[in-house]
């Protein structure tokens, strides 16, 4: 479909669905190398950030072949189009990681708001180490001195849905990306 629409907006397809698989393919490669150390008594944490991730997160577990737990938590800045400013938490972090290597599994990364709190949130559980996997990465917004270690795809600022991402909770079933149609 070339556009579709969503409450009371239209979008028109972005990124297709095959494009989107090639990046994650890329990062899935790039994450077989850096946890290949990983055992079954020592399994990284694949930690998925609620509700929009779970697309991506399910399609890197499909590709990486090391040991890991799948866990994830909640937490959101965005009503509507928008960021708030303010990160909520819905699901806290799950118990136990301390002396654990976590994956934080994003589906966007704008703001950044969220991966603040997370990392901030995470170094007080005293993990082993953290690092930031993100499908998406809007670089022209995010100003934030955490790294960002996996970008599968940059994208300009603009509001998207499709892939796991939503307007109002709507959109997060589509295969391809689609943008706002201004």
């Amino acid at each position: 479909m070339d556009k579709i629409t969503l409450h009371d907006k239209t979008f028109r397809c972005f990124i297709p669905n095959e494009e989107i698989e090639k990046a994650i393919d890329s990062v899935a490669a790039q994450l077989n190398k850096d946890y290949a150390s990983c055992t079954d008594e020592d399994p990284a944490i694949l930690l998925c950030t609620l509700n929009g991730a779970i697309i991506f997160a399910a399609e890197l577990l499909k590709r990486v072949n090391f040991p890991l737990e799948l866990k994830a938590c909640k937490l959101s800045s965005y009503e509507g189009t928008s960021s708030t400013g303010v990160v909520k938490t819905d699901v806290p972090l799950p118990a136990h990681l301390e002396g654990k290597r976590v994956i934080i599994v994003e589906d966007i990364v704008d703001t950044g708001n969220t991966i603040v709190a997370m990392t901030r949130q995470l170094k007080k559980r005293k993990v082993k180490d953290a690092r930031v996997c993100t499908l998406l990465l809007k670089k022209e917004v995010y100003k934030k001195d955490v790294k960002l270690d996996y970008v599968a795809m940059e994208i300009p600022n603009r509001f998207i849905v499709g892939f796991g991402l939503d307007y109002d909770e709507l959109g997060r079933n589509i295969k391809d990306i689609y943008v706002l149609d201004e």
